[in-house]
């Protein structure tokens, strides 16, 4: 229950406020271990196996000259998710928000979400394609399941934040 006269989400809301800033510093170091820990282990002829970071991508697409494909991945695989999971952590910690400003923070992360959930679509297409060759074959390793974990962590931490911001915004000082 919102207390009055607080103009902090955090403040207001304390003990949701723990288990959500929670989720979310849980989230942040799932993604960051699930970027540069093994996303794939690819393995081409039955003889030579190669594990891929997201990391390890990234350089290697910038390395070859595919900007196009180094800047997507960037964009909607590392810089999303962070500045999501960052401004889900300041609607919460920062002291002093206004009510407005509270909405519009959690609008702007919600926004994020819905375009960072390219880089699921990516991943899959990736899978796809390598499966369907009979000359290589992928398995998922640990940086993909932490890194599935960060998304879904920082789904349900931007849902809750969702309903509470709203009340947070909705009730009278």
């Amino acid at each position: 229950m919102a207390k009055n006269g607080n103009n902090s989400l955090a403040g207001s809301y304390r003990r949701q406020s723990r288990i959500i800033v929670a989720m979310l510093t849980a989230a942040l170091a799932l993604l960051l271990a699930g970027l540069f820990l093994p996303f794939t282990a690819v393995t081409k002829l039955w003889l030579f196996e190669n594990q891929v970071s997201v990391y390890d991508g990234l350089i290697t697409l910038a390395g070859k000259g595919e900007f196009f494909l180094f800047t997507i991945l960037l964009v909607f695989t590392v810089i999303f998710p962070l500045v999501k999971i960052v401004s889900l952590l300041l609607v919460w910690l920062r002291r002093g928000l206004e009510r407005a400003q509270v909405r519009k923070l959690y609008g702007f992360a919600s926004n994020l979400g819905k375009w960072s959930m390219l880089d699921v679509f990516v991943v899959a297409i990736l899978v796809l394609l390598l499966r369907s060759s009979a000359a290589a074959s992928i398995q998922v390793q640990i940086g993909f399941y932490l890194f599935f974990a960060s998304v879904m962590l920082t789904q349900f931490a931007s849902l809750w934040t969702g309903r509470i911001a709203r009340r947070f915004v909705e009730s009278s000082d």
